[in-house]
């Protein structure tokens, strides 16, 4: 009985020397199993897909693949649209696009004012919008005082004539009647009609003085104005204002001697090219808004007050690397890329961005020429690196 167990002992031993682990024969191997469609899956031997039941796939160990690399599958990469291209160098110009509205050059701009006291007795444009050409009449104005002084003037004509005997001189008396009446707003060509009718009428007509729109109507007929007193308002639009709104986290990036291109929304497909004018030194405390000015000729008369814009700046340009903007995953301390380092194989890098213009971004460090990076489907990657990691692959990482 003792002989037979030791016989039974020593079978046993030897069929254990004989077998070896699956996991030990696979592990001296330069491949591993994986699903096909679920690449998380990874296994030193053969088996089944504890997610989908599949039957595992052998794969070979690619040299140098970090832990951190994602790998998927070719219908992960196809249903998930995942595009790479090549990092190359290209030109790429700092642009900020600032919201703006069309106004009134007031360089450009005149208030009619009333020069002497009276009464308007006729309003000759009374629509905001009419168009008045210079010399136009404007309104006519009954005014005792300037009846008075016209008076004055024909008396100072009449000694003139009666008593210029080459004793008394009454030029000087004449001169200052006359300069009264074209400091209150006659013109030369009223005084000369005035001296030849030698009659003075209870009303005087005054006329624009500069051709342009009338934007605004402060008095009526029948209304009595005291000297100083705005009667309507006139604006040349031949060039207009074009004002824009930048915050004061853009001022450093807007070079004031930078090119601009203003375009109009209720204008598309036309655009106009500029400078900048005017940048107000001053802040707004309240909206931290500060104000540019483009100066715009409007000979077809297209661009109108009121009318919202859009004024670009372009800043200056940068011979770099760059990439498409979907190609980059930013949060507020990092941006991050995925590199394509195999085949449908891809691993996330750090990058430093800088300017942006037409859907690019500049690259200035963490990839080279030649690098081939994830274009299209970057989120994705992201998504299924958190899914398979449970962290985030910006996470940690410092350039």
């Amino acid at each position: 009985m003792r002989y037979f167990l030791w016989v039974s002992l020593a079978l046993l031993l030897g069929a254990c020397k004989g077998k070896k682990p699956a996991t030990a024969v696979a592990a001296g191997k330069d491949y591993y199993y994986t699903c096909s469609m679920h690449p998380q899956v990874v296994q030193d031997g053969p088996g089944k897909c504890p997610i989908c039941g599949m039957e595992l796939i052998r794969v070979k160990k690619s040299v140098g693949k970090q832990i951190s690399d994602l790998m998927l599958s070719d219908l992960q990469v196809q249903l998930g649209d995942v595009r790479v291209d090549t990092v190359g160098r290209g030109s790429i110009g700092d642009r900020q696009v600032l919201t703006a509205t069309v106004n009134v050059n007031e360089t450009k701009s005149l208030s009619v004012s009333a020069r002497v006291a009276g009464r308007i007795e006729r309003l000759y444009y009374k629509n905001v919008g009419d168009y008045l050409h210079k010399g136009d009449k404007l309104y006519d104005l009954y005014s005792e005082e300037l009846n008075n002084a016209k008076q004055e003037y024909l008396l100072a004509l009449e000694r003139q004539r009666t008593l210029d005997n080459g004793v008394i001189d009454v030029r000087a008396l004449v001169e200052a009647a006359r300069n009264k009446l074209l400091l209150w707003g006659m013109s030369d060509k009223q005084l000369q009609e005035l001296a030849a009718a030698g009659k003075a009428s209870a009303v005087t007509t005054f006329y624009s003085p500069v051709e342009g729109y009338m934007t605004a109507v402060e008095r009526h007929e029948g209304d009595y104005l005291s000297e100083g007193m705005t009667i309507l308002r006139l604006a040349d639009l031949s060039s207009v204002w074009v004002e824009g709104q930048a915050y004061t986290a853009q001022l450093s990036g807007i070079d004031r001697n930078a090119g601009v291109i203003v375009q109009l929304p209720d204008l598309p497909g036309k655009e106009w090219a500029g400078r900048l004018d005017f940048v107000n030194p001053e802040i707004n405390a309240d909206t931290w808004i500060n104000l540019v000015r483009v100066v715009l000729v409007n000979r077809d008369g297209l661009l109108k007050p009121g009318m919202p814009a859009y004024i670009t700046v372009v800043g200056r340009q940068s011979h770099s690397l760059t990439l498409p903007e979907e190609a980059v995953i930013r949060n507020e301390k990092s941006s991050v890329v995925w590199v394509e380092v195999g085949h449908n194989t891809f691993r996330s890098a750090m990058v430093e961005t800088g300017l942006e213009e037409g859907g690019r971004v500049e690259i200035r460090a963490g990839l080279k020429a030649g690098d081939v990076v994830v274009t299209s489907g970057a989120y994705l990657l992201n998504s299924e690196y958190i899914f398979r990691h449970g962290a985030d692959p910006m996470a940690g990482m410092k350039m």
